[in-house]
């Protein structure tokens, strides 16, 4: 089995709450994703997504993906797209780096895997647990009372994960943090989320305001290594590091520091699934949690977080993020149904995705 064509698409996928806010005043409106389209010589084809969260977040951007695929693309022609770790030793050999653009590439590869063996992808990535999976909600930057309610209607669609959103007011964080945990309710999982908005003077002000009694994981404070290292040593709050774990090595040297508790594993960010799977081994080895995210995107983004997810041991597992959510506009179908807040992996080979062709368009660029 060989590559015999590389297409890419392109699509605009608007915001669905009007404007999303983080921390340092960066907002977001809508996010431009790439879909990568591989069809092998005997006819099979694999789709994969990667969609930054605008280019603010991390060292990433929509044109920046598809500028990283026409480097690599003409080198993976002819290569076996079964082959997962020779296909991320040609990228990386074509190109060092840029993740988002690899991703997309790495995803597509394994639907192509499952198809071509009747699998779905999960179970090439280790094998599906037996556990229905959780979902988190985004709760963005606004009013205290704002952000307390759209926790209470996540909770009422019967999610168990929130992610809290704050700037960097050590006071208006407090009581952010304060309205949206008021009725908590029993098995919920809170992350008060900066983006790695705060210094450490400010992360410890907040901590400092907050009831001991409150309880959640504190992700990525931060913006520096330095800096969320110091914040660890003086806290006995969970940390969870995002943005700074971008790849098995970061993984590696954080685990060698004991600078956190957990990660968030986000696909395009770390890298692909095959990456991410050597990553998720990696946080098991350490007892590290995890939750199975992406910096965000549609239906096909979602199809790779589900499938990871899937094979990460309960014990381990926070929640997952319900990317579509975010997004008004839907790029493929699957069987990927959310029942009380939990989802799980379906059954069919591959992703299990069919690509809405009339969303999608035409390819913006096309190898072969």
């Amino acid at each position: 089995m060989k590559i015999e064509k590389i297409d890419v698409f392109q699509a605009y996928l608007p915001y669905s709450g009007g404007v999303y806010r983080l921390s340092g005043g960066r907002e977001y409106t809508g996010f431009d994703a790439t879909f990568v389209r591989i069809t092998t010589a005997c006819g099979i084809e694999g789709w994969g997504e990667s969609t930054p969260f605008g280019s603010t977040y991390i060292a990433a951007h929509g044109a920046g993906v598809r500028a990283g695929i026409a480097e690599m693309a003409p080198s993976l022609l002819g290569k076996d797209p079964r082959h997962l770790d020779r296909i991320n030793e040609v990228m990386d050999g074509a190109l060092v780096g840029h993740n988002h653009a690899k991703t997309p590439i790495d995803v597509a590869c394994w639907d192509i895997f499952g198809k071509s063996i009747d699998m779905p992808v999960c179970d090439l990535l280790g094998g599906r647990t037996a556990t229905p999976l959780t979902l988190i909600s985004s709760i963005y930057v606004g009013e205290p009372d704002d952000m307390a309610k759209r926790v209470k209607c996540y909770r009422e669609a019967g999610y168990r994960g929130h992610s809290i959103k704050i700037t960097d007011d050590p006071l208006l964080n407090a009581q952010r943090i304060e309205a949206c945990m008021e009725g908590r309710q029993t098995g919920e999982y809170f992350i008060v989320d900066a983006n790695g908005g705060l210094g450490v003077e400010s992360a410890l002000r907040l901590l400092n305001i907050l009831p001991k009694t409150l309880d959640f994981a504190f992700e990525a404070p931060c913006a520096t290594w330095r800096e969320c290292i110091s914040l660890r040593r003086r806290t006995s709050v969970p940390i969870i590091w995002d943005e700074l774990a971008q790849s098995e090595e970061d993984i590696v040297n954080l685990i060698a520091e004991d600078g956190a508790d957990g990660i968030g594993l986000k696909i395009s960010k770390n890298g692909g699934l095959t990456r991410c799977r050597r990553q998720r081994d990696i946080c098991i080895a350490a007892g590290y949690t995890m939750s199975v995210q992406e910096t965000t995107g549609s239906d096909i983004a979602f199809a790779a977080i589900v499938h990871l997810a899937q094979t990460v041991p309960k014990k381990y597992l926070r929640c997952v993020l319900e990317c579509r959510d975010m997004v008004s506009l839907k790029t493929a179908d699957g069987d990927y149904v959310v029942e009380n807040g939990f989802i799980s992996a379906p059954r069919s080979p591959g992703l299990g995705v069919s690509p809405r062709m009339d969303v999608l368009g035409d390819a913006v660029l096309s190898y072969r």
